[in-house]
């Protein structure tokens, strides 16, 4: 008998601080669009831009 795992594709969303450089990964949200900004930074409270939108496939 043959078991195949299920997988699963997760988007995710990376902010960068345009003032310290400062990374921050988190789940893909409705409306994130490349190049658009976001949240303030949490190092240094600058907003932050959105510079990658990508997928990563996990097995469940």
């Amino acid at each position: 008998m043959n078991f195949s795992k299920k997988k699963i594709t997760a988007a995710f969303t990376v902010e960068l601080c345009p003032k310290c450089n400062a990374l921050k990964k988190r789940k893909f949200l409705d409306g994130d669009t490349l190049f658009s900004t976001s949240a303030k930074c949490t190092s240094c409270g600058e907003i932050t831009i959105i510079e990658k939108i990508f997928g990563e496939t996990l097995d469940e």
